[in-house]
């Protein structure tokens, strides 16, 4: 007689923030289900809603409030995760029915929570059946989170408080993971943390052994093991290396893009560039070093592509240091850029700091900065034009009247969800998200390219 298993509790998720955050979100979720969850892809068929919040900008606490409030009027039970956590007081007092709020990666108290508010009907049995680990990203590209936590102390930015100091990941625990999501149809891996350069500094870059030879939990030799892996066609994935600090052994990982073992690109926080700001926001002030870097990265690797992220209207900038900024970046030339107005974190150090920028000021000043860096961006993408270059699919579309068929992709140039993307024509319809194939760039705007795939 065939024993039928009692239904499926199902688990809702809404997962804020930054990357780190969905990693936390995917690692919750794969626990669950192999704790005989399902997932609910909407607020009507979950018995329990997730809320993964961000903390870092009074911006985006006020976005984690709102997603809060609309799955308790949506579904009734939720629970708080993630940065806003530490606020678990001002959470419940909004919305006395939240069930639990738990802070940044507390994974055990977060399914504790779920099991309590919805147990797990199906027994121990499910235990034995292998549960493949959770996505939510598309299946071509994942990150790669090797440490939690920052040492920094910057005045702005209150990210140890919210998820504590540099805890870095076993680098053999990294590497195998990055094997299974290769093997498993990864494309693409994106190295995530805090600080990606200061990697293993807490552990004093113990080494452990990995396929028979000692790995120190040092960045560069998690990058060179990383430009080992090759996916079960044979061909290396890219690596994408995310929040890399500027320190002195960062020159040790471009001869491995000019290889071709990394993906020639780095995402460096810069912040700023005038050396008052930058004391004021407690960072290094060695801008005018960090140029003649560049310039020896170049040199080594002349495609490698360098975004960063600032910050306009800190208090005290001023007019002059704005300019300086202004004049750091046409000298720089990056390739993609972010910025952010200045906002007070509550119990940030730099909220008690002087010389307040007014609203307006910022608004005209990030307008300028954004000006400046489309031009720098469209003219180096203006140079692309004529060239073959690698890009990853992201999606292919349907086919049009004229049954032309076009797909979205990225160059090696291009994260994914932050910079720009490859828009290709004329696609075969057998064409499939996760393909590198190589394609003739035939023109190109503020920050996207087109052309076609070159024919073999």
């Amino acid at each position: 007689m065939a024993i039928e298993l009692p239904p499926q509790p199902k688990v809702g998720m809404v997962s804020l923030g930054c990357p780190k955050a969905l990693v936390d979100s995917e690692r919750i979720l794969t626990r669950l289900r192999a704790d005989g969850y399902a997932m609910s892809p909407d607020y009507a068929g979950a018995d329990v809603v997730l809320v993964n919040t961000c903390g870092f900008l009074d911006s985006a606490k006020e976005e984690s409030l709102a997603a809060i409030g609309e799955a308790i009027a949506e579904n009734g039970k939720v629970i708080v995760t993630g940065c806003m956590g530490n606020e678990a007081d001002a959470i419940q007092a909004r919305f006395p029915d939240v069930l639990a709020v738990t802070g940044a990666h507390q994974y055990e108290e977060v399914v504790g929570a779920v099991h309590e508010a919805a147990p797990a009907t199906q027994g121990p049995f499910v235990d034995l059946i292998a549960q493949p680990e959770v996505k939510l990203t598309p299946r071509h590209y994942s990150y790669l989170k090797i440490s939690e936590g920052c040492n920094h102390a910057c005045s702005f930015c209150i990210i140890p408080q919210l998820r504590g100091k540099l805890a870095s990941r076993r680098i053999d625990a990294v590497l195998r993971e990055a094997e299974k999501l290769v093997a498993a149809g990864t494309r693409e891996l994106l190295v995530i943390s805090q600080d990606t350069s200061a990697y293993g500094v807490d552990t004093r870059h113990e080494p452990r052994d990995f396929h028979g030879h000692h790995v120190r939990a040092h960045m560069t030799d998690l990058a060179r093991e990383l430009g080992q892996l090759s996916t079960p066609e044979g061909t290396p994935p890219w690596v994408r290396l995310h929040y890399v600090y500027p320190y002195p052994h960062v020159d040790a990982v471009i001869p491995l893009m000019a290889q071709g073992l990394l993906t020639p690109y780095l995402d460096i926080p810069f912040q700023h560039a005038s050396p008052s700001v930058l004391k004021a926001m407690k960072r290094p002030a060695n801008e005018a070093k960090v140029l003649e870097r560049l310039q020896q990265w170049r040199a080594i690797c002349p495609d490698i592509a360098i975004r960063s992220s600032f910050v306009v209207g800190f208090p005290g900038e001023t007019e002059t240091d704005f300019t300086y900024l202004m004049e750091w970046l046409k000298e720089a030339q990056l390739d993609r850029v972010g910025a952010f107005r200045f906002e007070p974190v509550k119990v940030a150090a730099a909220n008690s700091l002087p010389g307040s920028v007014p609203e307006e000021v910022k608004e005209d000043r990030f307008a300028r900065l954004m000006e400046l860096t489309a031009q720098i961006s469209a003219e180096k993408l203006r140079k692309k034009v004529g060239r073959t270059l690698p890009v990853i699919i992201d999606e292919v579309g349907e086919a049009d009247d004229d049954g032309d068929i076009g797909a979205t992709g990225r160059s090696q140039a291009d994260a994914p969800e932050i910079d720009g993307n490859v828009f290709l024509r004329s696609v075969n319809d057998a064409l499939q998200p996760g393909e590198i194939v190589q394609a003739l760039i035939e023109d190109a705007d503020e920050h996207d390219l087109f052309g076609v795939i070159q024919a073999h």
